[in-house]
């Protein structure tokens, strides 16, 4: 359910931007905490609660997604609208996520006067967004509670209609863990490139932060591959594998595997060296590549012993 039902007067399909009566610059700290004030919200650190308010990262995100008048958005964490009111100067509609009711009273009256705006005053985790976009394409753009960063990236590229493309805010350590190559791959990087190509479009002080994190930020863009890499069964082995793999990163990968998959060592030394995987090898050392390599034996094994 969402705060604002279609207006009658627009024409379906095609609603109306218009203009936001708040006329306030929400990148000035000044006219930021007067808003919130105002409201009796004073932002939690605690509660991982950075509010955006430099001019520059907001244009690097905006510019990095690249938006079109025919596009929709998903905003997930919109806060006092900050990034919402860019976004719907610019997209067809703009769906802005956000769970604290503390909040929302800012976010209406930021957003007051833009009918593109819609707001969904619940946890990400707890919609669909296949039943806010059905199939049609959308971006993801958004910066990110730091606390639940990893959660919100699987959960959408999971989904049955994940975003197109994405371009979120994160922790600086969080950016450079999802662009990893071999040698620092994590469960996060795979998880992440399986989908898309993950980069860094930009770094972001925390000093760009209302109030300042203890760390810094990075906007990071993913495009979707154009198509899938694996098909469905081979991807569920793929996961599998990975999930097995980084439960004791720290092991040689024969063991690991051995340990967390319910198939014989033999047959997991068996697919190691079909792979030309040095069994003795830590899992963060393999490729995207690799693993992909590593799954399509293991199921395509399965799938000769089901036949």
């Amino acid at each position: 359910m969402t705060d604002k039902a279609p207006n009658p007067a627009d024409t379906p399909g095609e609603p109306r931007k218009g203009q936001p009566t708040f006329s306030g610059d929400l990148t000035d700290m000044g006219t930021l905490k007067r808003l919130l004030e105002r409201h009796g919200i004073y932002p939690n650190k605690g509660l991982g609660q950075h509010l955006l308010i430099s001019r520059r990262a907001l244009n690097a995100v905006v510019a990095a997604a690249d938006l079109s008048p025919d596009d929709s958005v998903l905003e997930v964490g919109a806060g006092p609208g900050v990034l919402t009111c860019e976004l719907a100067q610019r997209a067809r509609r703009v769906v802005a996520v956000e769970m604290d009711r503390a909040v929302l009273p800012v976010l209406r009256e930021t957003t007051a006067g833009l009918a593109n705006v819609e707001i969904i005053p619940r946890n990400l985790l707890e919609v669909a967004p296949e039943e806010v976009f059905g199939d049609a394409p959308y971006k993801l753009v958004a910066n990110l509670p730091y606390y639940i960063t990893s959660l919100i990236l699987r959960y959408l590229l999971e989904s049955a209609n994940p975003p197109r493309t994405l371009v979120v805010m994160v922790q600086r350590e969080v950016a450079e863990r999802l662009v990893a190559g071999p040698g620092e791959m994590s469960l996060l990087a795979l998880s992440v490139q399986f989908y898309g190509m993950p980069r860094i479009v930009a770094y972001v002080p925390a000093t760009a932060f209302y109030p300042p994190p203890k760390v810094d930020s990075a906007i990071v863009r993913v495009d979707l591959h154009p198509a899938p890499l694996l098909d469905s069964t081979t991807s569920d082995r793929f996961f599998a594998l990975i999930h097995a793999g980084f439960a004791e990163k720290r092991k040689q990968l024969h063991n690991s595997l051995a340990r967390h998959l319910d198939d014989p060592r033999e047959a997991i030394d068996r697919w190691l060296a079909e792979a030309a995987i040095d069994p003795m090898r830590r899992p963060q050392t393999l490729s995207l590549n690799e693993w992909l390599r590593l799954a399509r034996i293991a199921a395509g094994e399965e799938t000769g012993k089901s036949e």
